[in-house]
């Protein structure tokens, strides 16, 4: 199983999660030392696990990437396309290196390892594809139009291979969390943070803990007539 953005947040639970109920898990980041502090931190739980930094936005990086993978593992059955970057500015101050480091990362990163990993999903005529993306792809969100069109777009291709896939034995569906925990948002001035919590039903933050065990249910053989599916993790955020 090779799991983008895996160093940290989302990623790494998706990871820990899938490690837990029996996954060989790849993880793949950017962030070198954090990534390989993760994955060692999981053989120390008696997990199988391994680290590979990449840049999932060079294309070059991917294909290396995906190939160790295959060398240490033999197979991939599932691939999680997490990795992101949030770089939010309203359209008449947004720069073409926030909108091209954005799409680079967040869109044509998932199609680089999709693209990747591709050929040994069909060879095997099985295989999982789970892209994490966002409620603001669904319905956009105030100074990120570039983050909005990155993850619409992953929407978009997540329905396309199960078109594409589904009769050769390859499932793809995407999450769509809602406001996560994480540093970005817990380092919000206090009123801020209550102001959207006011918007959420439930009241809270969700956990990365929580969306992991959808991605880890759409990866697994319990999910094995689901494809296409796009599915909220938000609380109630989008009511």
């Amino acid at each position: 199983m090779l799991i983008t953005g895996a160093a940290r947040g989302i990623g790494a639970a998706v990871a820990a999660r899938c490690a837990a109920e029996g996954a060989r898990v790849a993880l793949a980041d950017l962030d070198r030392h954090q990534v390989q502090a993760t994955a060692l931190a999981l053989r120390g739980e008696g997990r199988s696990a391994a680290a590979f930094p990449v840049d999932v936005a060079d294309a070059a990086q991917v294909v290396g990437m995906v190939g160790a993978v295959r060398a240490c593992f033999g197979r991939i059955d599932c691939l999680v396309n997490n990795a992101g970057v949030v770089e939010d500015a309203q359209l008449k101050n947004m720069q073409s290196d926030q909108w091209d480091r954005v799409i680079a990362v967040n869109l044509s990163g998932a199609y680089h390892c999709a693209r990747s990993v591709i050929d040994t999903m069909l060879a095997q005529r099985a295989g999982s594809i789970v892209n994490i993306a966002s409620v603001v792809g669904l319905y956009g969100n105030f100074g990120q139009s570039n983050y909005a069109a990155a993850k619409a777009g992953l929407i978009g291709m997540t329905r396309s291979w199960a078109k594409e896939l589904g009769p050769k034995g390859i499932r793809a569906n995407a999450i769509c969390p809602g406001l996560v925990h994480s540093s970005t948002l817990t380092a919000m001035p206090e009123p801020m943070l209550e102001d959207i919590l006011r918007r959420v039903p439930l009241g809270r933050l969700g956990t990365p803990g929580e969306v992991a065990s959808l991605a880890a249910f759409l990866a697994s053989d319990e999910a094995s007539y689901m494809s296409g599916a796009v599915i909220e993790v938000a609380g109630g955020l989008t009511l």
